[in-house]
């Protein structure tokens, strides 16, 4: 009991026990108007260069959203755009999780390979 305390206390300390909300993650995700960009249900993008996202990886999701934030500050692991970029940079870490959430929840079309 006591490990499991201390466990939860560490974790909450660094950021790590957030459990993510997708309904959270839909409201921002509406107010943020993904869709015009990546069309009906994330998965319909308005031009061929906008990837489907609904269905991806929840971590994939979160590790991209959060890359766009850091843009070029970070070289190894920032991506450039700049229309991403500026549509996340007012997402704090827990909305990033929430959003990822929710996008991978959707039903989408990938196919894996095997």
């Amino acid at each position: 009991m006591k490990v499991a305390l201390f466990t939860a206390i560490l974790l909450s300390s660094i950021g790590l026990a957030h459990a993510a909300n997708a309904d959270k993650g839909q409201a921002l995700v509406e107010k943020a108007n993904c869709a015009s960009c990546h069309g009906a249900g994330l998965n319909a993008p308005i031009l061929p260069a906008y990837p489907k996202l609904g269905g991806q990886y929840q971590d994939y999701l979160y590790y991209a959203l959060r890359a766009y934030q850091l843009g070029n500050s970070n070289a190894q692991f920032g991506r450039n755009n700049a229309v991403m970029s500026s549509q996340v940079q007012t997402f704090s870490d827990a909305d990033l999780q929430d959003i990822a959430a929710y996008i991978s929840k959707l039903p989408g079309n990938f196919v894996i390979k095997k």
